[in-house]
């Protein structure tokens, strides 16, 4: 992943094993992370699997039965000014992929869930909520 495109987000890993502190990268084309000593990247959250020598046999493997939680600043543009705003992730891998997008944004939260852990369009769900004239100070990555 080209450093100058990346983006990097601290979050949590949950399962029936417990939590630990993970860190999220994404580079526009591909989301990863290392859970417990093991590498997981692919194209969306969603679809997260094991890959690399620290795979332990797991190689391929998806990402499942588990949760993981982020939060990201995602500023909010209204009448030309940008004010702060936090959206908070929530993502459950298990049978199929659950996400929940929840925007701290002026006092409000404004949220959306998915089923099969559609960034974009969680991401666009919540955008409609937003004030008139009110829309992302920036652009999150596609791979997300």
């Amino acid at each position: 992943m080209s450093s100058e495109s990346t983006e990097v987000w601290t979050g949590w890993y949950r399962d029936r094993s417990g939590a630990e502190a993970i860190v999220i990268t994404a580079d526009g084309r591909h989301v990863a992370t290392r859970i417990r000593g093991v590498e997981y990247t692919g194209e969306s959250f969603a679809v997260l699997t094991a890959a690399g020598e620290g795979a332990a046999g797991r190689s391929g493997h998806a990402l499942t039965g588990c949760v993981l939680e982020w939060d990201l600043p995602l500023p909010v543009l209204l009448d030309g000014a940008a004010q702060q705003a936090t959206l908070a992730c929530l993502l459950t891998l298990g049978e199929r992929a659950d996400l929940s997008l929840t925007l701290h944004y002026g006092g409000a939260a404004f949220e959306a869930c998915v089923a099969g852990g559609d960034f974009e369009g969680a991401l666009d769900l919540v955008r409609r909520q937003l004030p008139a004239g009110a829309d992302f100070g920036r652009r999150l990555l596609q791979a997300a």
